[in-house]
């Protein structure tokens, strides 16, 4: 396992729906994640888990607390920085895809290439190889709505590695998927995580799909109220 990639130490989120009706959403959270883990954060519905992942994907600010991610202290960042780290820093696969309905999959895959400055000649070779990765060469040119909900989704994760993020960071990546293509999808990350040893945090309500990752973070009440280890896939540990 490689060094401290995320630090979140006493991380406070409030919200402010008329003073004095403070909501504080999350009530101290502390979590590590490090380079080249896999690790679930689970929660009820109404856990923090959605906060969460806003503030570790630099969507949000904390109220309170310290985020470091990959040697940047979050909270002295400007919004220019901000907006730079999240298309560098941070690759996201979301539940609801998020693609752009009048680009091709190959344009999706290229375009956060496109914000980082990369020549079009390269990115376009890479989002091919991307696409490959993923089983999706033979679709690269379609658009979004010729596109079933898994392609959509590899499609997607082919998109969040586009500039080797130092994070992905999945929001219920499979969460409008069937069984079988939720298999699919989540073979894809374990070969991410074993062969380009990338750092995943998987943000799910399901437990079985949890438990394959390395670490499941447990959030009720906006705390963790328990870490456990994780590894199992097909019912072997």
């Amino acid at each position: 396992m490689g060094e401290k990639i995320i630090s979140l130490k006493g991380i406070k989120k409030s919200f402010f729906i008329g003073k004095p009706n403070e909501l504080e959403v999350l009530h101290g959270i502390d979590f590590e994640v490090n380079e080249g883990e896999f690790v679930a954060v689970v929660g009820e519905s109404g856990s923090g888990k959605s906060t969460l992942m806003n503030i570790i994907g630099v969507l949000d600010r904390q109220t309170e607390g310290e985020y470091i991610l990959d040697g940047i202290d979050i909270s002295k960042a400007n919004d220019k920085k901000l907006s730079e780290i999240r298309n560098k820093k941070v690759g996201f696969v979301f539940q609801t895809f998020n693609l752009i309905g009048r680009q091709s999959a190959l344009k999706n895959v290229e375009l956060p290439m496109l914000y980082n400055g990369v020549n079009k000649r390269e990115r376009t070779k890479r989002a091919e190889e991307l696409l490959e990765m993923v089983n999706m060469k033979d679709r690269m040119k379609h658009k979004p709505n010729e596109l079933s909900g898994g392609q959509k989704q590899r499609v997607s994760i082919a998109r969040a590695i586009a500039n080797d993020p130092a994070v992905i960071l999945a929001d219920e990546p499979t969460g409008a998927l069937d069984s079988q293509t939720s298999r699919t999808v989540m073979d894809i990350f374990h070969r991410l995580h074993k062969e380009q040893h990338k750092t995943i945090i998987l943000i799910t309500h399901n437990k079985e799909i949890a438990d394959e990752c390395d670490r499941v973070i447990t959030l009720k009440d906006g705390m963790i109220i328990n870490e456990s280890k994780g590894g199992k896939r097909n019912g072997i540990s």
